[in-house]
């Protein structure tokens, strides 16, 4: 293994790198493919009994999400009774969340945050399930007003969920409301990866990226729709590049946010060797900061549930203070405020919404797992992600504050079909979360050549 592969391979490759039903939708509901059940409402931590005796019929069955009082109550019980340890020795965040900070975030979750208006959130938008390869799949599908818009799978990653791409919705569904076109929409769909959120926790090793891409491309045809792009950043990106490379038909191209650039040049100069003289000021900085964000352990966390998730989730899963301050080390949440900036997004109560999601559902220690999934991959490295097999059109938009800029040069090396390539002002890497408006304007640009 090559020197700078050690330094990012396996469990750091994620983010790591770093890290109403409306009617048109009822009509695709009862298209020949597509069959439409009884309605169904999440019972938390167990599994509805439909879930488990569905098989994989192409039956989709309206979701409704309502987690039983008790355990929202266990979760501000157990919130409240958080054992602490003492305080950091830092004036930082360099050994990990500090102290008084996740003390107030905690009290706040315990005392004043309200889960029923997260839940209201995610119920305001057609939510389903269907069964893939053995494993039910939740996910959001919102059909936009304007006619012939272009279908969109958004995948997130880890720590993120779907509530990382709701704020996105409204943009790319009806453009007009937002600065955009008729004619720029999309239809969006919006799955929980496996392990993750309401969709199933799977049983049997073997759901990767590979897998998970399989999987969206049974999804997308099993909602009526023969040609559509995807999206993906952190795993999510992973998910996509591998669409790319399988190139299922229907599939018109791909985005990302976190592509993998890392080219055998870049990765040289990561694992110690020289700048190249060919580099400019832009890609030195960019290769400088990486490079110091992982001498400085900005991976390490992610090494542990590559590793050993199981031995992860014990923690997490009884703790809910214990799971926010493990997902707070993620350098998505470098710059977040702690909700002390009421203009910033994502709010308290945006994140509060997400690691509760987590919680309720019981799947710390199942999402983790997607780490040990994929622990022999470099999630940026192009040589490790076989970019150069990627065989439909790939678009990148790089965010400043994201843990790798990736360069425009890397990019063109790594992507023999690179279609679309801009760096804008701001964001990192919840750039949706933080800026949905922006990150659709992105998706509406790269995607045009496509419609």
């Amino acid at each position: 293994m090559r020197r700078h592969d050690k330094l990012l391979s396996g469990a750091a490759c994620t983010l790591g790198l770093l890290l109403f039903t409306t009617p048109n939708h009822a009509q695709t509901m009862t298209s020949p493919n597509t069959t439409s059940t009884d309605a169904e409402t999440s019972v938390g931590s167990s599994a509805a009994t439909k879930s488990r005796t569905a098989t994989d019929t192409g039956a989709i069955r309206p979701f409704t999400v309502n987690i039983p009082n008790e355990q929202v109550v266990d979760l501000k019980r157990r919130l409240a009774a958080t054992r602490w340890p003492d305080k950091e020795t830092v004036a930082d965040a360099s050994q990990g969340a500090r102290l008084a900070q996740l003390q107030e975030l905690v009290r706040y979750w315990a005392t004043d945050y309200d889960w029923r208006k997260g839940e209201a959130k995610l119920n305001s938008f057609p939510q389903f399930k269907t069964k893939i390869d053995g494993v039910d799949i939740h996910f959001i599908h919102v059909k936009s007003r304007h006619p012939n818009a272009m279908p969109l799978i958004i995948t997130h990653g880890w720590p993120g969920s779907v509530f990382e791409q709701i704020k996105l919705i409204g943009p790319l569904t009806d453009p007009t409301k937002y600065g955009g076109r008729a004619e720029d929409a999309f239809d969006v769909v919006i799955p929980s990866l496996p392990g993750f959120g309401f969709s199933d926790r799977p049983t049997e090793a073997g759901w990767n990226l590979e897998r998970i891409g399989r999987a969206w491309a049974v999804l997308m045809p099993r909602l009526g729709y023969k040609r559509y792009v995807a999206q993906g950043g952190d795993w999510g990106a992973g998910v996509v590049e591998a669409m790319g490379r399988q190139a299922p038909a229907g599939l018109l191209g791909i985005h990302t946010n976190l592509p993998a650039v890392v080219t055998d040049e870049v990765g040289a100069v990561l694992g110690g060797g020289p700048v190249p003289a060919t580099f400019t000021e832009k890609e030195r900085s960019a290769v400088n900061d990486l490079g110091t964000y992982l001498r400085n352990g900005g991976l390490s966390y992610l090494v542990m549930m590559g590793a050993r998730p199981q031995a992860v989730g014990y923690g997490l899963t009884d703790s809910p203070a214990g799971l926010a301050g493990w997902m707070l080390v993620h350098s998505g949440f470098t710059k977040w405020s702690y909700g002390k900036d009421p203009n910033q997004s994502p709010t308290r109560d945006d994140v509060l919404d997400n690691f509760s999601l987590y919680w309720l559902t019981n799947t710390t220690g199942s999402s983790a797992r997607i780490y040990w999934e994929n622990r022999m991959l470099n999630l940026t490295s192009a040589a490790s992600m076989k970019t150069n097999e990627i065989k439909v059109p790939v678009a990148i938009t790089v965010f400043p504050d994201e843990v790798i800029r990736a360069q425009e040069k890397w990019a063109r090396r790594a992507f023999p079909t690179l279609s679309y390539f801009n760096e804008v002002d701001r964001g990192g890497h919840f750039a949706m979360w933080e800026y949905p408006e922006l990150f659709a304007t992105e998706l509406r640009a790269a995607f045009k050549p496509l419609r």
